[in-house]
């Protein structure tokens, strides 16, 4: 079996797995997150934008440009907005980011920005599932814009491989066991990186999250919004918080839901990520043993995860059939069972694949691993998982040398004793990649900006509460809102306090006390 790390780095899967398991697995009767919204809207009036905020003369004319609203599906509405490749460079080469708007059901106050985390999702899909996602009294009064930040979707997206590459990657053995296997994993890591600077070009150097928050502004001024309001779950709060670094007195009201702490480096930022995954884990299991007669995972905690990692060992030593041409490998197994922790709705899901997979077929988990990889039945559904390695490694480049992970393990495995080894060698992610940013790093606080809403969750497998609790106490003006809860973000999870305290503050501009417990 060929080898090669897993495309985990750090944030991961992003808040749109939840409504691709509705549409995949819950579907509606016309089956598509586009045109299921009820009845008919029509656009709110256009704002005049606020061509006066650009912060330098060169930006004028990106802030002061009109965004042409046209319908793109029923009851959404598509445009572009034009922003520098290289803000270091306004007036040399440009590119488009992709937008796509829900208009208000009642009377618009304005537009909510949102994005759904990655790095690398579409945030016109997580726009476009609306109504899945946002309770009704957001989608009453806001206009709902989603973007696909730059190297994203249809906004200048960054190419690495090929789809058969891609597969390769995705399904090979994500923590290789001896040194030939390692050479093979490290082969497998250099071309990936070597691939983005082949196939993408120059984008590859400026699709930092940085520059997406620099994009940000220039969206909120195109919308005519005098300040921004904006709900960014998982990596979208890392953006979130650095546009309130760069743009302070523009923050009207912002949301980060499932904040990332964006004063950690990789290696801590994915040895407390390892335990996230291991807590959820565990919780799934404790749920089973809880609630069933005989949970078919084992009598007891212990037992499940032997029983998972007993898997895990079985598919890396024979792949499982998945009945078409593909067979379920050690790789797709791991995308299989994490995909599941993000939300507690879709556990079912999990123990449907795992039983499956225990009599021999490796049919559902594969179906899952696909939801995580936006991969469907003709190919690749849009460039999230090239886009991660992308942003990731732009935003930071350092990485582990291969010869070095050995030394990482100990740590890593006592963390997470399922998954740490394939957490530890992904610190090798970024070892190939070449390109580098033309932005200076800043450091996060936001000094002078309005109250921000941070909202962790207690057993968050992909972004721990401990990161909510730091990222609101670094932010000048954060306020941390707590959701003891599982699954990965707080908004809509079903929690009533989280979800009054978060409309509240985004509709009337109420912010609850600090380190408010729901």
């Amino acid at each position: 079996m060929k080898k090669l790390v897993v495309v985990l780095l750090v944030f991961a899967l992003v808040v749109t797995t939840f409504y691709a398991f509705a549409s995949a697995f819950i579907r509606s009767d016309d089956g598509g997150p586009r045109s299921d919204r009820p009845g008919s809207r029509s656009s709110s009036p256009a704002a005049e934008p606020d061509e006066a905020s650009a912060p330098s003369p060169e930006l004028r004319d990106f802030y002061g440009q009109a965004l042409d609203w046209e319908s793109c599906e029923s009851d959404v509405e598509c445009a572009t907005l034009e922003v520098p490749l290289d803000y270091a460079e306004p007036t040399g080469e440009t590119i488009e980011i992709a937008l796509l708007k829900v208009p208000a059901r009642g009377d618009s106050q304005g537009a909510l920005v949102v994005n759904p985390g990655g790095p690398g999702a579409p945030g016109t899909d997580y726009a476009a599932a609306a109504n899945r996602v946002f309770r009704e009294p957001l989608l009453r009064a806001f206009d709902i814009v989603g973007f696909d930040p730059r190297g994203t979707g249809e906004s200048a997206p960054v190419d690495c491989l090929t789809d058969d590459q891609l597969d390769t990657y995705l399904s090979s053995d994500p923590s290789p066991d001896d040194a030939a296997e390692e050479q093979e994993f490290a082969s497998l890591i250099r071309g990936f990186g070597r691939g983005c600077a082949e196939l993408s070009g120059d984008a590859v150097n400026h699709v930092s999250t940085i520059e997406a928050a620099r994009d940000m502004d220039v969206l909120r001024a195109a919308l005519g919004e005098e300040t921004l309001t904006y709900l960014g779950a998982s990596y979208g709060t890392k953006l979130g918080a650095t546009y309130a670094e760069l743009f302070p007195d523009r923050v009207g009201r912002l949301v980060l839901d499932g904040a990332v702490d964006v004063s950690l480096d990789n290696r801590q930022l994915g040895l407390e990520q390892a335990a996230g995954f291991e807590t959820a884990l565990r919780a799934y299991i404790q749920n089973c043993v809880d609630t069933t007669d005989s949970c078919f995972l084992g009598e007891s905690v212990d037992a499940g995860l032997a029983t998972i990692s007993g898997l895990l060992a079985d598919v890396e030593a024979s792949p499982l059939p998945t009945g078409d041409d593909r067979e379920l490998q050690i790789g797709n197994a791991f995308y299989g069972i994490v995909t599941p922790l993000y939300n507690r709705d879709y556990w079912f899901l999990l123990s449907a694949a795992l039983r499956s997979a225990l009599d021999g077929s490796g049919t559902a988990l594969m179906e899952l691993a696909d939801l995580y990889a936006s991969r469907g039945p003709e190919g690749y559904t849009d460039n999230s998982s090239e886009a991660i390695f992308a942003i990731n490694c732009l935003d930071d480049p350092s990485s582990v040398p291969f010869r070095k992970v050995a030394a990482e393990l100990p740590a890593y495995e006592e963390a997470s004793p399922t998954f740490g080894s394939i957490f530890a060698w992904s610190l090798t992610s970024c070892r190939a990649s070449k390109a580098r940013t033309t932005e200076a790093p800043i450091e996060i606080r936001g000094e002078g900006a309005a109250p921000i809403l941070v909202v962790g969750t207690t057993r968050d497998p992909a972004t721990p509460m401990k990161w909510a609790e730091a990222l609101a106490e670094q932010l000048d003006s954060g306020v941390l809102l707590r959701r003891d809860g599982d699954g990965h973000t707080a908004y809509n999870s079903g929690n009533e306090c989280i979800d009054t305290a978060i409309e509240s503050y985004l509709l009337d501009g109420d912010v609850p006390k600090d380190q408010t417990d729901c």
